[in-house]
C-alpha cells in the first residue's frame, strides 16, 4: 500500500503560497454567506403552527402554583387556564393540552375520578371551550393522575390488567369528548385501546373527535418533573415497563404504529422526543401520517436548567431543538417551550 506524506509548509513562505492550489466548482459555504441567502436554502421552516402547549391544572383558589422541578411552569386553575388559552390562541398556537393535578383524596386504585363528568378535567374543558371555541384542546387518556399508585391501568397485585384499564379509559375518553375535547390521546399504552375508544366515540356520536396516539411511549427516565407536576411521584409504584415501551427499542415502534393506525388513530406520537428523534424520522418515513413529537419535562428542565447556568444560550438551544423535531419529520411538537418560542417566532416575522 502507499501512503502520500503532507509536509507542513515552511515558515519562510509568504501567506499567499501558504494556501493550497484548490479547484473547486462547488463551495458550500457561498450560500451561508449572509442572512439573507441562508433563509433563501433553509430547508426546515418551524412556525407557531407546530406548536402545541402541555399546561397543568389544579383545583385550587390560586391562580398559580409554582412547578419545583419545571423552573417557569406553573399548575393553573381553571379560571388562569382559560387566560393561558386564550394568550395561545393570541400567539397562533393551535393547540394546548392540558393535564391534571388531582387531590390525594380523590385517587383510588382504579382511577374512578377520571370517568367523573364533573372532575377537574372537563370542568376545564367545558370552560375553555366557552370563551375560547376557536383553540384545540387535546386530552389524555391515561389513569396515572387518578389512581392511588401511579399507573396508567388498573392493578391485581403488581399485574396491570389491560382489558380491565381499556374499559375505563373508554369511559374517560367519552366524559372528555362529551366536555368538548377536539382530542383524545391516549397516553396509557394498553393494548387494543385505540380501537376500543374509536369505536365508542363513534357509537356515541363523536365521529369528528380526533384520535392523537402515543402510538411509541418509552418507559424513560426524563418523566419524573412531569410526575412531580401532576403528583404521581409520590405515588408511583415500581415502573411501566410492563407497558411503556423499551428504550433500546425500535422496530417495536414501527409496529405499535402500524397497529394504532390500523385500530383508527388520526394522528400518531412518539414520547418522548430528542432522545427518539431517529424513531420519529423512522415512523413519519415509514407510514406518512400526521406524526408528533412529546418534548417532554426532562428535556425542558435539562435545557432549562442549563440557561440558568450559564451554561448555555437558552433561547438559541430552545429554538435549535424544535427545529430538529421538525427536521426529523414532526408536523408538530408538544412543548413547554410553547409560549416563548411562538413569541419569538413572531418577532422575527
Amino acid at each position: 500500500m502507499e501512503y502520500r506524506v503532507v509536509r507542513p509548509f515552511p515558515a519562510a513562505q509568504s501567506r499567499q503560497d501558504e494556501a493550497p492550489s484548490l479547484n473547486l466548482t462547488r463551495r458550500m459555504r457561498r450560500n451561508r454567506k449572509a442572512e439573507w441567502s441562508r433563509r433563501l436554502v433553509r430547508e426546515t421552516r418551524l412556525s407557531t403552527d407546530d406548536l402545541i402547549w402541555p399546561i397543568f391544572l389544579t383545583d385550587s383558589a390560586e391562580a398559580r402554583t409554582p412547578v419545583a422541578w419545571m423552573p417557569g411552569v406553573d399548575r393553573l386553575n381553571i379560571d388562569e387556564a382559560v387566560r393561558q388559552a386564550a394568550e395561545a390562541a393570541a400567539l397562533g398556537i393551535p393547540a394546548i393540552a392540558p393535564f391534571p393535578f388531582v387531590d390525594k383524596g380523590l385517587r383510588d386504585p382504579t382511577g374512578s375520578e377520571a370517568v367523573n363528568a364533573g372532575n377537574l378535567m372537563c370542568r376545564a374543558v367545558r370552560a375553555i371551550k366557552r370563551e375560547i371555541p376557536e383553540i384545540g384542546i387535546i386530552c389524555d387518556a391515561a389513569l396515572d393522575p387518578y389512581t392511588s399508585h401511579g399507573h396508567d391501568g388498573v392493578m391485581d397485585g403488581e399485574r396491570i390488567l389491560n382489558d380491565a384499564s381499556v374499559a375505563i379509559l373508554v369511559r374517560q375518553a367519552l366524559a372528555l369528548a362529551e366536555a368538548g375535547a377536539d382530542v383524545i390521546a391516549p397516553s396509557d399504552m394498553m393494548d387494543g385501546r385505540v380501537g376500543a375508544i374509536r369505536a365508542a366515540l363513534d357509537g356515541e356520536g363523536h365521529e369528528e373527535v380526533q384520535i392523537m396516539a402515543y402510538a411509541a411511549k418509552y418507559a424513560s427516565a426524563f418523566y419524573g418533573p412531569f410526575r412531580d407536576a401532576i403528583g404521581t411521584n409520590a405515588t408511583l409504584i415500581g415502573d411501566k415497563r410492563t407497558y411503556q415501551m423499551d428504550p433500546a427499542n425500535s422496530d417495536e415502534a414501527i409496529a405499535e404504529v402500524a397497529l394504532d393506525l390500523e385500530e383508527g388513530a388520526d394522528m400518531v406520537m412518539i414520547k418522548p422526543g430528542l432522545p427518539y428523534l431517529d424513531v420519529v424520522a423512522r415512523v413519519k418515513d415509514h407510514f406518512r401520517v400526521p406524526t408528533f413529537a412529546y418534548q417532554v419535562s426532562g428535556e425542558y428542565a435539562m435545557l432549562t436548567a442549563a440557561a440558568q447556568n450559564g451554561w448555555l444560550d437558552g433561547e438559541k438551544a430552545m429554538l435549535e431543538s424544535l427545529t430538529a423535531f421538525k427536521r426529523a419529520g414532526a408536523d408538530g411538537v408538544l412543548t413547554y417551550f410553547a409560549p416563548r418560542a411562538a413569541k419569538m417566532l413572531k418577532a422575527a416575522c
